[in-house]
């Protein structure tokens, strides 16, 4: 997710994932514009250190012209990228407008040759040498009146994509109203790829319903996690090994809060992380009792002591 899923915020998840050893979890980085990393940009280079990061550091790409796509995906892959994910659904405006992210379920046929261009350029899977896998993250269709994912999914596998993860609104539903997951049952009835659903995960058990419902082949969780990272692990105990672990206590997402502070003044320096601390110091603190009056202070923090003051003020 763009301003989240920075290295600190991967970082921090793995972090809690360390804890059972048999869980798998996969994290993916903010979506990368292809064509500002043809010009070099530098903000787009920043958001692109791997170094350190484990096997597989998937990147996600967005763009309108395949040929950039292909030249961005072989750029990230000499960079550290070992999976390349094509962003075909973010549906904000100043992305849309420009024909990418959502735009392209209105194309499909240029959508399936952006997938088949950075297949082609990677080497997909099982051929060519490179052989990095390429994925799709989706919605349904534009709006209600034109759900494509099905044949979607068809072109796109067809084109050498080895995963489409699904999620269960449209682009005019931006994240309002509830994800249809009786869609995500009929991709993967017509899908001979794995399919991974997203949209309305809150919850381990959220997670659980959705692979019953859906028969996916795994979840994908965005929203859920915001002030929330502990919920990836959770998550992926009660998938995988069938244990529900209890709810984080205070002092634990405290703790967690603290170390994400900590992490991104490593990366990015005190004074951005500062700024970036504001809004996750609002998620942290969502339904913490007597949170909401310091609501405004943390939205004004300026320094890492501010910031460990307030948070001890709320958690009390």
């Amino acid at each position: 997710m763009a301003g989240v899923t920075d290295k600190a915020y991967r970082q921090l998840i793995r972090e809690l994932c360390e804890n059972d050893s048999c869980i798998r979890v996969h994290t993916m980085t903010e979506m990368v514009s292809c064509q500002a990393l043809h010009f070099h940009n530098k903000l787009t280079l920043a958001m692109l250190d791997l170094e350190g990061e484990p096997v597989p550091r998937t990147v996600q790409i967005f763009g309108r012209d395949p040929s950039l796509m292909a030249e961005g995906a072989k750029r990230l892959v000499s960079m550290g990228a070992t999976a390349i994910n094509i962003n075909m659904g973010c549906p904000v405006p100043k992305i849309v407008n420009n024909g990418e992210g959502a735009a392209l379920l209105k194309n499909l046929p240029l959508a399936t040759e952006i997938a088949g261009a950075v297949v082609d350029a990677v080497g997909g899977v099982g051929t060519g040498s490179a052989c990095v896998p390429v994925s799709v993250k989706t919605r349904l269709g534009w709006d209600e009146e034109h759900i494509v994912i099905s044949e979607l999914a068809l072109r796109l596998e067809q084109a050498g994509v080895a995963e489409l993860m699904v999620h269960g609104r449209t682009r005019s539903q931006f994240y309002g109203g509830r994800a249809d997951w009786s869609w995500l049952a009929r991709v993967k009835a017509v899908a001979g790829i794995p399919v991974i659903g997203n949209g309305d995960i809150q919850i381990p058990e959220d997670a659980v319903r959705l692979v019953e419902e859906t028969g996916c082949d795994g979840v994908m969780i965005g929203r859920g996690m915001l002030g929330n990272p502990w919920v990836v692990a959770r998550t992926a105990m009660l998938l995988q090994n069938g244990v529900l672990t209890p709810e984080v206590t205070a002092a634990e997402r405290l703790r967690v809060a603290h170390r994400h502070f900590e992490l991104l003044v490593q990366y990015k320096g005190e004074a951005v992380a500062v700024k970036e601390m504001r809004k996750h110091a609002l998620w942290y603190t969502k339904g913490v009792r007597g949170a909401a009056r310091l609501r405004q202070r943390m939205s004004q923090i300026q320094s890492v002591e501010a910031f460990a003051g307030l948070m001890e003020e709320a958690f009390k």
